[in-house]
């Protein structure tokens, strides 16, 4: 069956396959059992009962493992230099989280070179992959000059291309008496200059950071450029940042710690994901979001990392699916779906986050007979093979 000049693989005797497509198999994650998968060239060819699994150039017997498509982790914010290791130390030592840590690692993001920073992009995606996380949005925002905000997007763009511009992240030191003034900043030569190397525009709108006025500009200037909103929106309190989101039509409120009744029924009314990385309420001690509440009220929930040197120093989506289970009244099925089909979701694809005919081929190989296990082995690494566009690695 094969369609171009690359070999097809099959994947047989799979005890349990994840396809997040209800059409395909049983409940929502479209599970089938005793499954096969037929990969052709960087695509899925093919998937259905192991018995009927068309010929193919090769054979990979899954021996009765679970497949689950590759995680789709759409927050992250990987351009960085130095870590926060006192900083982290501290705070499990007794003091809170704050914002004002991100200007250390601004400084030392500042001071590396590129090739430093490409280094550590490269680092952390490879990470990820290996604990099966195949699509990563990264953002820029520890530059915070026109030049290194562009700086690290460029470096990102090389590397993937779910990019984000995060130059709203904080207001840094040289502008800390003139915020005004760096928005306007943010929103002229900085975004000129950010616009051609990014896909998504996005605002820590929070206090402490920017507020909801200040938001807004950014992000409708953003759009006029061409990139779709996403909003860091109340992960340190109430705040106008899941209503800014809703408005604006963003792709994704993230972090959602805070939410009042009206900030629920907005999310579940819209086409806004809600984005949980519970990855920074375990490395700050804080109060775990609700997706009980969300789920429940009809909101798409996705789970990312969050992957930041201060507040999340994770690349491990197994490790968030097993906090969304343990913390945030997630099922399984649930998180699962979250760390795959919510993802893509929230980064508004299709080709990725499910295993169906006409999908980008990527899949995770766990060992263990069922997606379960990845919050029932917490810690565990199960991902034993990965399979990027329709290569594995």
């Amino acid at each position: 069956m094969t369609t171009n000049s690359a070999p097809t693989t099959a994947l047989t005797h799979i005890a349990q396959l994840v396809t997040n497509d209800p059409a395909l198999g049983e409940g929502p994650l479209g599970l089938i059992r005793d499954a096969a998968v037929v990969i052709d060239g960087d695509r899925i060819a093919w998937v259905g009962p192991s018995g009927k699994a068309p010929a193919t150039d090769n054979a990979v017997d899954a021996g009765g493992r679970a497949v689950i498509p590759g995680f789709v982790d759409s927050h992250s914010h990987l351009v960085f230099a130095g870590d926060r290791t006192e900083e982290f130390n501290a705070r499990m030592s007794g003091r809170p989280y704050s914002a004002g840590g991100i200007r250390t690692t601004v400084a030392a993001t500042r001071a590396a070179g590129d090739d430093v920073l490409r280094a550590n992009v490269a680092r952390y995606l490879a990470e990820g992959l290996r604990q099966g996380t195949t699509t990563q949005e990264t953002k820029s925002g520890y530059g915070l000059t026109v030049e290194d905000e562009a700086r690290a997007l460029r470096i990102a763009a090389e590397q993937t291309d779910e990019v984000t511009f995060l130059g709203a992240h904080i207001v840094p030191p040289e502008h800390a008496d003139d915020p005004a003034g760096y928005v306007d900043l943010v929103t002229g030569p900085m975004l000129d200059a950010c616009a051609p190397h990014a896909r998504w525009v996005d605002v820590f709108c929070e206090k402490g950071a920017f507020d909801g006025d200040q938001a807004r500009a950014i992000l409708t200037a953003g759009a006029a450029r061409g990139l779709v909103p996403r909003v860091h929106a109340n992960q340190l309190g109430h705040g106008p940042g899941v209503q800014l989101a809703v408005e604006l039509g963003a792709a994704s409120a993230d972090h959602c710690t805070h939410l009042t009744d009206a900030d629920v029924d907005a999310l579940a009314g819209s086409e806004t994901v809600a984005t949980l990385l519970p990855g920074a309420e375990f490395s700050t001690r804080a109060t775990w979001p609700d997706a009980r509440r969300l789920l429940d009220a009809g909101a798409t929930v996705a789970l990312s990392t969050d992957c930041n040197p201060g507040s999340s120093f994770t690349s491990s989506m197994p490790f968030c699916i097993a906090l969304a289970v343990r913390d945030m009244g997630m099922t399984p099925d649930e998180a699962v779906w979250s760390a795959t089909a919510g993802g893509a979701r929230a980064l508004r694809r299709t080709d990725v986050g499910r295993i169906t005919p006409g999908a980008r081929a990527d899949l995770a190989l766990l060992d263990a007979p069922s997606h379960v296990h990845l919050a029932y082995r917490p810690g565990v690494p199960l991902v034993s093979a990965v399979w990027h566009k329709g290569v594995l690695v």
